[in-house]
């Protein structure tokens, strides 16, 4: 095991269940290693990826279906081939979700993450031409959602 120190305080993990980005995070190119912290309601829903390179920075992540069940992601052969995704491995398309100080919340669906655990790499794309927004605003919010049942982790 490892620690991490952040600024919600210490962080032990395994150095064998870190979350790799081959090309790193979009505008964070140089951030390749992650942690994912679970939620602590244990609902599956959230996902806080914490990076090992700079412990101060992270991100939390969501299934975007849960708000918006007919977005669909195919990633392309370039990216199964740099994940290592082959057949029928599975993998999750995740989204960065925002809170703002408005108390509005909003979801990049235009930069999803593909994530696969067989490898454990995940990769952030851009769905150019898709009309997909990185700040999409969940339909009919203003704050956090509330999670009411228990879904599969995908990490």
């Amino acid at each position: 095991m490892k620690t991490l120190q952040t600024p919600f305080g210490e962080v032990q993990y395994d150095p064998d269940k870190v979350i790799r980005f081959p090309e790193g995070w979009i505008g964070f190119e140089r951030l390749r290693e992650f942690v994912v912290i679970p939620d602590e309601k244990g609902s599956a829903s959230l996902y806080c990826f914490q990076s090992v390179e700079q412990p101060h920075l992270m991100f939390l992540l969501i299934d975007p279906t849960r708000f918006f069940p007919d977005y669909r992601v195919t990633p392309d052969a370039v990216v199964l081939e740099k994940l290592g995704i082959t057949g029928r491995d599975t993998c999750f398309i995740l989204t960065t979700i925002t809170f703002h100080q408005d108390e509005s919340v909003t979801l990049n669906l235009l930069a999803p993450v593909v994530y696969t655990p067989k490898t454990k790499r995940a990769a952030q794309i851009v769905l150019e031409g898709s009309g997909y927004q990185s700040r999409t605003a969940l339909p009919g919010k203003k704050s956090a959602p509330e999670s009411t049942t228990k879904a599969q982790s995908p990490v």
